[in-house]
């Protein structure tokens, strides 16, 4: 027995229905053919040449990845920059890429966003943003709110959030609540959810890719909390490791063992 392209595809399409992604993204099949036997299949956030050389060497021909390698247009192919010669490696070593990306950020079961929301030991999550959608039976939309098990002070909230997403250093806002009980997350960008964080009562907003001028907007009325794009989605790649191998057999479900943050703390 064997699987194609297309059969992961669709599972993950079941999973987080690709038409469930925002109108500027990109998410689905980028590279590769549908009809191709998977030998292997590696997890990663992003496709990189390093990537793409890491499948070579475990004997996979399908990527994984979140976030999509090809995300504008693109005029030609002539290997003048890491998308182009990401792509032609790919496509050199009959290697497949799926993006799954918005659409994993939108769906709560699954998704990217309740993964956090786990890691956090959050209680009754519900989603932050809804989105006015009959693709699927349950309720989707941006980012996620909910309670901590246990009241925390604000020190210890923050201690708590770098242990439990492994970090080195967050940025914050000054800090307007000396409890916190309710927060509300978003993996990767999530500026835009602001104030559905403040409409929803939450103490605190997980988020990140917040510029300096967008700090200003917590306006004394929540605490706003950048972990680090990268950061905030690491465990997206072990979500979908989980899922890819509780489904299928056939082959081998590897996740990356290198990090593609191209941000360094000194």
């Amino acid at each position: 027995m064997t699987n194609t392209v297309l059969e992961v595809y669709e599972y993950l399409d079941n999973i987080a229905p690709f038409e469930l992604q925002e109108s500027y993204d990109n998410a689905g099949l980028l590279v590769g053919d549908v009809e191709a036997v998977v030998t292997g299949v590696l997890i990663c956030l992003d496709s990189t040449e390093a990537i793409i050389d890491e499948a070579i060497q475990k004997g996979c021909n399908l990527v994984i990845a979140h976030h999509p390698i090809i995300f504008s247009g693109l005029k030609q192919l002539i290997g003048e920059n890491y998308i182009q010669r990401t792509i032609i490696k790919a496509i050199k070593n009959d290697i497949a890429i799926i993006a799954i990306h918005t659409n994993l950020d939108n769906v709560l079961t699954n998704g990217v966003n309740e993964m956090i929301a786990s890691k956090l030991k959050m209680t009754n999550i519900s989603i932050l943003a809804p989105k006015d959608q009959d693709i699927t039976d349950e309720v989707a939309g941006a980012g996620v709110v909910g309670g901590l098990a246990e009241k925390m002070d604000t020190e210890e909230f923050f201690d708590f959030l770098k242990k439990q997403m492994q970090l080195s250093v967050i940025k914050h806002t000054d800090i307007c609540f000396e409890n916190i009980q309710k927060i509300a997350i978003c993996g990767g960008s999530g500026g835009f959810l602001l104030e559905h964080a403040k409409a929803a009562g939450a103490q605190v907003f997980v988020t990140s890719d917040y510029k300096y001028h967008e700090f200003f907007d917590s306006d004394g009325d929540i605490i706003i909390v950048d972990i680090g794009h990268y950061e905030s989605e690491q465990y997206t790649i072990d979500l979908l490791y989980k899922l890819v191998k509780e489904k299928f057999s056939t082959f081998a479900a590897h996740y990356t063992l290198q990090s593609t943050n191209p941000v360094n703390y000194y």
